[in-house]
């Protein structure tokens, strides 16, 4: 039983390895969370993370083109092409050609969609959400910091 010392608080977040590993390390950390929450949804509610993401932005601009999504979620489209086939095949959003350009594709949620974009408890963004309420300041910096290494790495990869 821990009895509270600094020493082990220490021991908790693992051993000392200056900013920039340490910052590393809780990316990393969020990253795995974040994987693994997204198993636990695709278990209770068919629909990994990243779907449910893609999910509420159709669900936020029904009628919106792939490539839309993708720059919102700066991701390449063709990350965002086989999100969108699956869920498709399971009819929770629906493709319709563009009236004004037949090559391109417009998405809409189905009733299963629609279900599906209500907010619940126990996805991704729950935590999320109660993360961001508890100190708005330090989300806004949180952000930029986010932001701008996004910038920084894809620079890096040009």
């Amino acid at each position: 039983m821990s009895n509270g010392t600094v020493d082990e608080l220490e021991e908790d977040k693992g051993p000392p390895l200056g900013a920039v590993l340490d910052f590393m390390r809780l990316l990393w950390a969020v990253d795995h969370a974040l994987q693994s929450a997204s198993k636990r949804m695709e278990a209770a509610y068919g629909i990994t993370g990243p779907q449910r993401l893609v999910v509420r932005i159709v669900g936020r601009f029904p009628g919106i083109a792939a490539g839309r999504i993708a720059e919102i979620l700066h991701v390449h489209p063709s990350t965002l092409t086989g999100i969108l086939k699956r869920l498709e095949s399971r009819a929770v959003i629906q493709r319709r050609s563009d009236p004004r350009d037949a090559r391109r594709a417009l998405f809409g949620l189905t009733n299963k969609g629609k279900k599906l974009d209500t907010v619940r408890t126990g996805t991704v963004e729950q935590a999320v959400r109660r993360v961001l309420e508890k100190d708005p300041q330090k989300v806004m910096s949180a952000q930029e910091i986010l932001a701008t290494l996004s910038e920084e790495l894809d620079a890096d990869l040009r």
